[in-house]
């Protein structure tokens, strides 16, 4: 089985002559389609918002492409708002939901006029302290063992580090409307890379019973419940895709049945996507430079963790493709692996491909998030150009390919 790629292998020929290997690949389309389903999904819901996850693709040109398709952003750190800002991204389009939050955030935040959606209780105090409660507060919810099991990403609510109690989000709306705050809403991220319909069913129901016992307990009408990001894509060929259409339909439900008769039909909902906004809209593009036969078969190729951290960090699947090979046989067993000094630093472990030969070009699906933003310079080594295929076929780079002065450029020596 095989997966998508938007060139021709005359075409991607002729673009590795231009930039060399290894690059990442992002398809303009793709990422249009991709909001667009995701806008039809919540059609029913009046003045719906996509926040982007900058964190996914922090690239300013993805940014752009997608607030002209009318998505705002979700910001975790400074550079994720400057970003936003660059991109024309301003106001209570942007969302920052960051944790162990330095100053500096929250008072870049301010100045854009952000929905700022805090972690902790105590950030309370400390955002008035380093600058000044936002005319939007929002909390997020951690619901502990409420959620049976937990995510592969993410892991068990109660072991993460994100949100607050169940009580603390009373104490926390209590303290804020005694500090003035006048407009709140409510946020939880209880999965990622999730595909299942009823996952996202019941983090729906969970946060609308909330909203309406903060509405009971302490007389306050959210302006919006943001049901965070988590839908998956389909990283192996044979994986379903979410079925956007039951979780549009479901959420809907839930929202005439729980929402509707307790005088809250007019809480906007927000997501906050990233993965299902650009994932399947990437492509790292590698070269093969060794092979090493000994007790297994290893092909090394000019890009390594540095690049796609993903299978290292998570264990995580990427389809791999053989320019020129797509229809062959797949006949031997290999390590796909780069160059750093890590034994993990694999793309792919006993994966089945075509004979590879040195110079084949391969084509590693799915890395259009988390997967260049995820870079950093281990054994010197440098993250690699972003390439944007536009719309009309054009390909343009939207960011360079690291230089060794860069590396030494913060070097006192």
């Amino acid at each position: 089985m095989t997966k998508k790629f938007p060139l021709s292998e005359e075409k991607l020929r002729e673009v590795i002559k231009k930039f060399s290997t290894p690059f990442h690949l992002y398809d303009e389309a793709t990422i249009k389609k991709n909001f667009r389903r995701l806008r039809e999904t919540f059609s029913w819901a009046e003045n719906f918002v996509e926040h982007f996850a900058v964190k996914a693709l922090p690239n300013p040109h993805i940014v752009k492409i997608l607030a002209d398709e009318g998505a705002g952003t979700d910001c975790s750190s400074l550079a994720e708002l400057l970003i936003s800002e660059r991109a024309g991204v301003t106001g209570e389009k942007i969302m920052l939901t960051s944790n162990d939050t330095p100053a500096n955030e929250f008072q870049k935040a301010i100045e854009l006029g952000a929905i700022i959606n805090l972690d902790d209780i105590t950030h309370i105090e400390f955002l008035e302290k380093v600058a000044r409660l936002p005319k939007c507060l929002s909390f997020r919810y951690n619901p502990a063992d409420i959620m049976n099991g937990g995510n592969d990403i993410i892991g068990r609510p109660a072991d993460a580090k994100f949100g607050l109690t169940r009580e603390q989000i009373f104490d926390a709306y209590k303290i804020s409307l005694d500090k003035g705050v006048k407009r709140f809403g409510l946020h939880t991220m209880i999965a990622s890379n999730e595909r299942e319909t009823e996952t996202f069913l019941y983090t729906a129901k969970i946060m609308f019973e909330l909203a309406v016992e903060i509405k009971n307990r302490l007389g306050i009408i959210l302006e919006f419940v943001n049901l965070g990001g988590g839908f998956g894509i389909p990283y192996k060929p044979e994986d379903n895709p979410v079925d956007y259409k039951s979780v549009g339909e479901g959420i809907f439900e839930l929202y005439k049945k729980i929402l509707v008769p307790n005088g809250l039909e007019k809480i906007k909902i927000a997501t906050e996507s990233g993965r299902a906004m650009t994932g399947d809209a990437g492509w790292l593009v590698a070269t093969a430079i060794h092979e090493k036969n000994i007790y297994k078969n290893y092909i090394g190729l000019d890009a390594c963790m540095a690049n796609l951290m993903r299978p290292a960090l998570y264990g995580a699947y990427h389809h791999i493709t053989v320019l020129g090979k797509e229809n062959s046989p797949a006949t031997k067993i290999y390590d796909v692996t780069g160059s750093l000094c890590e034994n993990n630093d694999k793309f792919a472990i006993d994966r089945k491909l075509p004979e590879i030969e040195i110079g084949d070009i391969l084509i590693i699906h799915d890395t259009g998030a988390h997967g260049h933003a995820m870079g950093f310079n281990y054994n010197g080594k440098l993250r690699s150009a972003e390439l944007l295929l536009t719309e009309s076929g054009e390909i343009k780079m939207i960011r360079r390919a690291e230089t060794l002065d860069d590396y030494f450029a913060t070097l006192k020596f």
